[in-house]
């Protein structure tokens, strides 16, 4: 395994697109790890200090995961370096697309990532510049479908995706209209944690999580993760956060999730970063989930978390583990050793695989659909693991070699 992740890290991307904006100091790049099948996804993300090193682990990480997720195409990834707090930020992504827009429109499809929305941000923005949807550049390069047909599959596109939750077991409030983009990946990270618990044992009821973050994918994942009787003791935001040794009840998380300003947990009761930190990892529980920004989790951490009871790591974020290497660093491979670890391209996995279901002819979109369709397919995935070794530990270096050889 780590001889065909040698080999793929070090492969040489197909395409780098560099820009420098000409009104401010924001810099981009657009790497295309490879155009596998005709085309290559990836989403767009924004953020200060962001580089092209970081653009291209990603882009890689995207191929991986689309030989879960699907459709069988190349890994890409879209970033721009600049603070998405500046009010420049709207006018910069502006020019950003319009200069990829030829990229979008061939070969390369993108969608949302840290900092940049997929409804309010590149689906309007991509359309000012003469994309039906942002993910067309795939229809074109790896479908090649004739034009009545690849308009019904924008259709589908562009109405799955931005779809408001009618079903109320998907939602935390049918009134607030949550959309799909919102809550599928969230979702898809509790589900690996509940056909995780199926496979090895008897279901996930009364076990503890921890979750980091409090962003749209770890907020969803306790959300859905709640419902199915996991007691989450333990939330990791930015600016601090809370614990509860006996577990946030279903209503106590979904209020948490509704009262979120932005990304941020907002609660009365929120324990100082420092504090926390001091805390946190030594509470006790079986499962974490690592959801924030990547490469945050050390070998402390994880040490702290296996001696206090830990039993699995289901990754929301991707590349979570604090390894310089894109894949599976020491701190990685220690915590694999030690624990059962689903990878990121598994485990969050969700908003990939929609936009894949949504490329397929005369398909059903509802939400139970929807839904469904990624559960099935990360149950897929942790299966194929377990038919190869019923072992619990190096869970994760068996999925980079089930991926990888479909890849070299």
């Amino acid at each position: 395994m780590k001889e065909l992740l040698r080999d793929f890290e070090h492969k040489r991307p197909e395409i780098v697109f560099e820009w420098k904006d000409s009104e401010t100091e924001a810099e981009g790049w657009v790497v295309i790890n490879s155009l596998r099948g005709g085309a290559a996804g990836g989403g767009t993300r924004m953020r200060a200090g962001l580089d092209r090193n970081e653009v291209e682990s990603l882009a890689k990480t995207m191929e991986v995961k689309f030989t879960v997720s699907g459709p069988a195409i190349g890994g890409a990834k879209s970033g721009i370096n600049f603070d998405p707090k500046d009010p420049r930020k709207k006018d910069v992504l502006a020019r950003w697309f319009k200069a990829v827009t030829p990229l979008l429109k061939n070969y390369y499809g993108t969608g949302g990532d840290l900092n940049i929305d997929e409804i309010h941000d590149v689906i309007p923005m991509t359309e000012e510049y003469g994309l039906w949807h942002p993910q067309e550049g795939v229809l074109n390069g790896h479908f090649n479908v004739r034009e009545s047909e690849r308009i019904r599959q924008i259709g589908q596109l562009r109405y799955g995706v931005s779809k408001v939750l009618e079903d109320a077991f998907y939602t935390p409030d049918l009134k607030r209209k949550y959309k799909v983009a919102d809550m599928i990946t969230g979702f898809g990270v509790a589900e690996s944690v509940r056909h995780f618990y199926d496979l090895y044992e008897s279901g996930c009821q009364g076990k503890r999580a921890i979750i980091q973050g409090w962003g749209n994918v770890a907020a969803a994942a306790a959300f859905y993760l709640s419902k199915m009787g996991v007691r989450v003791v333990g939330i990791i935001d930015r600016m601090g956060g809370l614990i509860n040794t006996d577990g946030f009840d279903e209503k106590a998380i979904t209020d948490l999730f509704l009262n979120r300003n932005g990304n941020e947990l907002v609660s009365p009761d929120m324990i100082p970063s420092d504090k926390l930190q001091e805390e946190v990892w030594g509470i006790g529980a079986e499962i974490f989930i690592p959801a924030a920004a990547s490469r945050l989790v050390s070998k402390s951490h994880v040490q702290q978390l296996v001696d206090n009871g830990l039993e699995l790591i289901a990754s929301g974020a991707n590349v979570p583990f604090a390894d310089k290497e894109i894949f599976y660093g020491p701190v990685m491979e220690y915590a694999d050793q030690q624990v059962s670890v689903i990878p990121d391209f598994v485990a969050n996995c969700g908003m990939a695989r929609v936009f894949a279901y949504l490329m397929q002819p005369n398909i059903e979109i509802s939400d139970d659909a929807l839904f469904s369709d990624v559960s099935k397919v990360i149950q897929q995935a942790l299966k194929a693991i377990y038919d190869v070794s019923k072992e619990r530990r190096q869970l994760s270096s068996k999925a980079y070699e089930i991926a990888l050889r479909q890849l070299i």
